[in-house]
């Protein structure tokens, strides 16, 4: 089966692929938003129902911590990325000053950054030199050899959009049999918990190179884990 990484190699195709280069990506938003969409609202779940409390009570929790939990995760996602952005804007400045103030210095910096990159003799002065004389290159090229920071900035507003809709509908699914009032409820809340962390696991095992049936069960098992400590502690207080 072919990988989401294959891909052409004309040379169109490759001046595409560079021009657009993909960042960081939706994976690690998507990932961090399902599972603990999933696993804080069926923690709610359990515990609420350990307790020996009514559905009506679990569906209020439970959309609470859906909306209210699922708006803080990306409120915080938001947040981090954004200091990250801010950050690479920092040493960006910090690069351009140096460059202005300091333009020999940050030259030797720039050539000491490609000899380790396995260029040396007559072609690394010509890469310095190319390099030196393209002012966004040369910026570009301290930031990832410094710092090792990509060309592409994160986006807080994507990064935060993504992480509240992926907890907002793997945080619903513990809460669908009891609004639905389905017979046996809480059991089918917890066969379609443990299915949505199976599938949260193998979606992810598409950008790894572990089996699909091995992510999938490491997935189910942090999630069943979580889910166990609930119903556990709830238990505790059932009336």
């Amino acid at each position: 089966m072919s990988q989401p990484t294959d891909h052409g190699h004309s040379q169109a195709e490759i001046d595409a692929r560079l021009s657009a280069p993909p960042g960081r990506g939706d994976l690690r938003d998507v990932v961090y938003g399902a599972i603990d969409g999933a696993v804080t609202t069926f923690a709610i779940v359990a515990g609420v129902a350990g307790a020996g409390l009514s559905p009506l009570i679990i569906v209020a929790l439970g959309l609470a911590n859906v909306l209210a939990d699922g708006f803080s995760m990306a409120a915080g996602n938001y947040s981090a990325t954004k200091a990250e952005l801010d950050d690479i804007k920092r040493l960006r400045a910090v690069e351009e000053r140096h460059i202005r103030d300091n333009p020999e210095g940050e030259r030797r910096e720039l050539r000491s950054i490609l000899a380790q990159k396995g260029l040396s003799g007559q072609t690394l002065e010509d890469a310095t030199d190319q390099i030196a004389g393209q002012r966004e290159k040369w910026i570009a090229a301290m930031l990832e050899g410094e710092y090792g920071l990509s060309q592409v900035d994160p986006q807080p507003m994507r990064a935060a959009l993504v992480t509240f809709a992926a907890f907002l509908i793997a945080g619903a699914i513990p809460l669908l049999p009891f609004l639905a009032s389905a017979a046996s409820a809480f059991h089918w809340s917890v066969g379609l918990t443990l299915a949505s962390f199976f599938a949260i696991g193998t979606l992810k095992a598409r950008w790894s190179l572990s089996p699909w049936w091995r992510s999938g069960l490491e997935t189910l098992s942090i999630g069943a884990a979580a889910a166990g400590i609930a119903y556990a502690v709830g238990s505790l207080f059932s009336i």
